[in-house]
């Protein structure tokens, strides 16, 4: 890339990585090393993943978020990943977009959560108001009152990463999983999953036109570089950096269940 592209306007520089059906598990490990090894700036685009998966938050309970015996029954995998935020099931449907800054490349910005979520917000809302009623409400992304996309982050000494699951498309099946979370935003208004929910495609014209859009919308922050996954190699293999991602195990989730069939006795 020529270097008066690369310092445009003096922005910082941000790698752009666009990922394609990349299994969740794999992505969430690449995430948290960049985060605590890399000292650039980063977006992650993954559309789909392989296989339905629950993702729950650092401090999530499967006894508490996931149904567990049709989880143990259909063998759904479990993971609790290494941010914050709530549970979300995700399959060939989500797409994924993820922000992974340094705290002072964004002038102005307070990297905190509430700071960080309203300029997500903001810069998703140049992208998607054209095409519906858009809001940031509480902790979502919404179109009126239905909710599309899910966020969580992580914020440490020098660096925070803001992660989104934006559903494309859901298979409402998939849904039964889940448990009716015991805090939920107010805008929910105890509805269920399915009737809370909402699919972007039926807003947005194409996946395309979302994600060119949020490239666009990035540009006015940072100087967009894209960079191949086989650059990566050395980078996301290096160090010795134990991570707070886990991919629960069957066990695990059967003495969940064994605890839980025991407290309602």
């Amino acid at each position: 890339m020529a270097l008066p592209q690369a310092i445009k306007a003096g922005l910082p520089c941000m790698n752009l990585l666009r990922m394609t059906a990349v299994p969740i598990l794999e992505q969430l490990y690449l995430e948290e090393r960049l985060l605590r090894t890399s000292a650039e700036n980063w977006c992650i685009i993954n559309h789909g993943t392989s296989l339905p998966t629950i993702v729950m938050g650092i401090s999530g309970r499967p006894s508490e978020l996931v149904e567990l015996k049709p989880v143990l029954r259909d063998q759904i995998p479990v993971i609790r990943r290494f941010s914050g935020g709530g549970t979300v099931i995700i399959d060939n449907g989500t797409l994924f977009v993820s922000l992974i800054c340094n705290k002072n490349a964004i002038p102005g910005l307070q990297p905190y959560p509430h700071p960080i979520m309203s300029w997500t917000g903001q810069m998703y809302g140049q992208v998607l108001h054209e095409f519906g009623d858009f809001h940031l409400r509480e902790n979502d992304y919404a179109f009126n009152s239905h909710k599309f996309g899910g966020n969580a982050q992580s914020i440490i000494k020098d660096r925070w990463i803001h992660h989104t699951s934006f559903l494309w498309d859901y298979d409402a099946r998939n849904m039964e999983y889940l448990k009716l979370p015991s805090r939920a935003p107010k805008y929910r208004s105890a509805r269920s999953h399915v009737e809370f929910l909402c699919r972007m495609k039926n807003y947005v014209p194409s996946r395309t036109t979302f994600i060119e859009g949020t490239i666009k919308s990035l540009g006015g922050h940072f100087s967009i570089r894209p960079f191949d996954l086989d650059e990566l190699g050395s980078l996301s293999g290096s160090g010795s950096l134990s991570g707070s991602t886990k991919l629960l195990t069957r066990q695990e989730l059967e003495e969940a269940y064994s605890f839980q069939c025991v407290a309602v006795r």
